[in-house]
């Protein structure tokens, strides 16, 4: 069975950025004060934390799609944009963007980082904007973080309705049934006076549409050890039943994950782009 880790592709960019932001992005999490304490904790080191996410190639490879299948338009929305690290990408193209995302902290960081920009705290399910735009992001597997398939359509349909005509909306996504539960990834860094330590692991039971994402995160600083444990559960779906759910809003071209070349999905992989182009 095809394994959802892609080999070329780094513990924190897969895992580690999902685990900092889906407890405060998932509005089915069980005990959400605890959680929203927890991320808030770590929202400084978030980006120590994603450091090798090469952010600036992600956000170029998405420009190119924009280009080849959009409306060329520059209004830009990035769902659950955490920190702001694409959107700033995305401004020095020449782009006019904007930003969503549950965690205050997380926004107040992208704020700075993106002072040009509009930041807003919010749903990425329910939200509404006061203009459309051309072109909405949704980076690292955030997609999944609508919690169930019905909450997922609700996000498809709010993107729909919020982009211009000819507008795209881009996500990449990982299908259930590629999960391999025995796949597991660990990474380590020093910060400063800190040793930070982060494991995480996906799990997909192979029924229902809740996969979780096993983390673990420690601080250690001298003689002081910091740890956190915690399950996330995100919307589990196959490719098939995205595609059923895109359908009535967008044309789809699903893509092989990777930024740097367009080419399309071979049907194997556990991951994939998803080029959606808005329907009349």
């Amino acid at each position: 069975m095809p394994t959802l880790f892609n080999p070329h592709q780094s513990f924190t960019s897969l895992s580690l950025k999902t685990a900092i932001k889906c407890a405060t992005l998932c509005r089915p999490t069980l005990n959400m004060q605890a959680t929203n304490a927890l991320y808030t904790d770590l929202s400084g080191y978030y980006d120590l934390m994603c450091c090798d996410i090469n952010y600036l190639q992600q956000s170029h490879g998405i420009i190119r799609l924009q280009q080849l299948f959009g409306n060329s338009g520059i209004q830009h929305l990035d769902l659950a944009c955490g920190t702001g690290p694409h959107i700033r990408h995305f401004l020095d193209a020449g782009f006019t963007s904007q930003g969503l995302d549950l965690n205050q902290p997380m926004l107040a960081l992208a704020q700075a980082r993106c002072p040009e920009a509009t930041f807003k705290l919010g749903d990425m399910c329910t939200f509404e904007l006061s203009q459309p735009v051309d072109l909405i992001t949704c980076f690292l597997y955030s997609i999944h973080y609508s919690g169930s398939v019905a909450q997922l359509s609700a996000c498809i349909k709010q993107a729909w309705q919020a982009l211009n005509a000819g507008g795209i909306f881009c996500f990449n996504a990982v299908d259930k049934d590629k999960i391999c539960n025995l796949s597991a990834v660990s990474h380590s860094t020093s910060y400063q006076d800190s040793r930070f330590d982060f494991a995480s692991a996906w799990y997909y039971s192979g029924n229902g549409e809740q996969q979780a994402l096993k983390l673990q995160i420690s601080k250690t600083t001298a003689s002081e050890h910091q740890y956190w444990q915690d399950e996330h559960p995100m919307v589990a779906v196959s490719f098939t039943q995205l595609q059923a759910l895109l359908a009535p809003y967008f044309k789809i071209h699903i893509l092989a994950h990777d930024y740097e070349r367009i080419q399309p999905w071979d049907q194997q992989a556990g991951n994939a782009l998803f080029v959606c182009i808005k329907r009349d």
